[in-house]
C-alpha cells in the first residue's frame, strides 16, 4: 500500500532537501511514498516565466496568476489518474490529526498547490481545487512548509513507513490516545540526581501502561484540556481525571500546573546541575 503526492511550487528545492532525509527518504526508496514535484514556472506562457502579477484594484504585493496553475494541472492530470486537489491557504480548514487519518486512506493522488506572494487568484480557489487547508493561524511566506507538514503527518500513518508500527498508534492525537503523549525517558537512569521514575524500571508492563495513561491524561488536563471534550474516556480514565482535579491532588503539590507550565507560558523547569 502506498500514497502519492503531486506538488506545484516555485521552490522545488525546499522539498528535495526535506524528502531526502530520514523516514520519508526511506519511504520513497521502499515505494511506500511517491512525491512528484512540479516547478510552476515551467508552465508560464512568457519567456520570463512569470507566475505573478499586480492585483486588480491596487494594493500591495503580487498575486499568483491562474494561467500557470491551470496549465500545470492540465499536464499533471493528463495521465487520467484521479486527484484530490488542495490549495494551501490561510483561509482553509485547519489541518489536524483527524484529517491526517482521512488523507492516509485517500485512494486518489493528493495534489498540493503552494501559494506565494500576497495570495492566489481567487479563480484558482473557485474552479480548480477540491479543498483548502491551513496548518495554523499564523502567516508564512508560502505553502511549501505546510505541504511538507501534511505529507510527513500522513506518510507516517501508512503501513511500513515507521520501523515500529505501534509508534504511530501511541503518539499524541492518534485514535488510540486522542490526547497528549506521556513522558519519555532513556538511559542513563540517573543523570546528575535527576532520576527516571521507578515504575519504568520495574519491568511490570501492566503498571507501566497505567502510569503512562495517567501521565498522558495529566499532561492533557494541564496543557490542552480542550482535547478532553472530544476524546473517548473509559471509567478508569474518568477516575484518574477526577483525582487529578480534586483538591486533595492539588494539595499534594500539583497546583494546577506541571513542571513544564508557568502561567500561560510553557517552559521547561530548569535544573541546577
Amino acid at each position: 500500500m502506498s500514497i502519492g503526492f503531486d506538488i506545484i511550487t516555485i521552490f522545488p528545492g525546499i522539498f528535495h532537501a526535506y524528502l531526502g532525509e530520514s523516514i520519508l527518504k526511506r519511504a520513497i526508496q521502499k515505494k511506500l511514498l511517491d512525491v512528484r514535484i512540479y516547478n510552476l514556472r515551467d508552465f508560464a506562457s512568457d519567456k520570463h516565466r512569470t507566475v505573478d502579477d499586480y492585483p486588480y484594484g491596487g494594493g500591495s504585493g503580487m498575486v499568483m496568476k491562474i494561467e500557470p496553475v491551470y496549465n500545470a494541472m492540465q499536464e499533471i492530470t493528463a495521465d487520467g489518474v484521479e486527484r484530490f486537489k488542495i490549495l494551501l491557504s490561510p483561509q482553509g480548514r485547519t489541518f489536524n490529526q483527524d484529517m491526517a487519518e482521512q488523507l492516509s486512506r485517500e485512494k486518489r493522488r493528493i495534489l498540493f498547490i503552494c501559494g506565494r506572494y500576497e495570495g492566489v487568484d481567487e479563480r484558482v480557489r473557485e474552479c480548480l481545487v477540491d479543498e483548502e487547508l491551513s496548518i495554523g493561524d499564523y502567516v508564512m511566506t508560502g505553502g511549501e512548509l505546510a505541504a511538507l507538514v501534511i505529507i510527513d503527518s500522513v506518510a507516517r500513518l501508512m503501513p511500513g513507513v515507521l520501523g515500529d508500527e505501534e509508534s504511530a498508534k501511541e503518539e499524541s492525537f492518534t485514535c488510540t490516545w486522542g490526547i497528549l503523549d506521556y513522558s519519555h525517558y532513556t538511559r542513563p537512569p540517573d543523570f546528575r540526581g535527576i532520576k527516571v521514575p521507578d515504575i519504568l524500571l520495574s519491568g511490570n508492563h501492566a503498571e507501566i501502561a497505567k502510569w503512562r495513561r495517567r501521565e498522558a491524561l495529566k499532561r492533557t488536563l494541564l496543557r490542552r484540556p480542550d482535547l478532553l471534550k472530544s476524546v473517548r474516556l473509559n471509567e478508569e480514565d474518568k477516575e484518574i481525571l477526577k483525582e487529578l482535579c480534586s483538591d486533595e491532588y492539588k494539595n499534594k503539590g500539583a497546583g494546577g500546573k506541571d513542571e513544564h507550565d508557568t502561567g500561560n507560558r510553557r517552559k521547561t523547569k530548569k535544573k541546577n546541575f
